[in-house]
């Protein structure tokens, strides 16, 4: 029997592959210029938003694990992150090797005797 995909058991190139492939079914890629793709990830990080609007930090953290509001925030991640993969496979970006080049670059903006415990701007720091 196959596992339900998890964090754990599921690669970065699987997800890609996942999202490329049900846009090929639907003959989608002709749509998927960087412009539009970046636009569909903005609106959906918005409706991502929309479920704290209002809320204090506080309570934003009680709604994410609150059972009423959970699955809605969870779909709407899922959106941000499938266009960002779609994206991706778009450009032909590596997303880990991204992530890791601006991680390394974040770190040297953000070393840890300066930064930790602060939420200011590495400008700041």
């Amino acid at each position: 029997m196959k596992r339900a995909p998890t964090d754990a058991n599921t690669t970065l190139a699987e997800l890609k592959t996942r999202v490329l492939a049900f846009a090929r079914e639907r003959d989608w890629e002709q749509f998927h210029a960087p412009k539009n793709l970046s636009m569909a990830l903005a609106a959906e990080a918005g409706e991502l938003m929309e479920h704290f609007l209002w809320a204090t930090s506080e309570d934003s953290k009680a709604l994410a694990r609150a059972k009423k509001s959970r699955r809605g925030i969870e779909d709407e991640l899922a959106d941000v992150v499938i266009y960002a993969l779609a994206f991706a496979n778009m450009t032909g970006i590596d997303v880990a090797a991204a992530i890791n080049r601006k991680m390394q670059a974040n770190a040297r903006k953000y070393p840890v005797a300066k930064a930790r415990g602060r939420s200011v701007k590495y400008t700041e720091l």
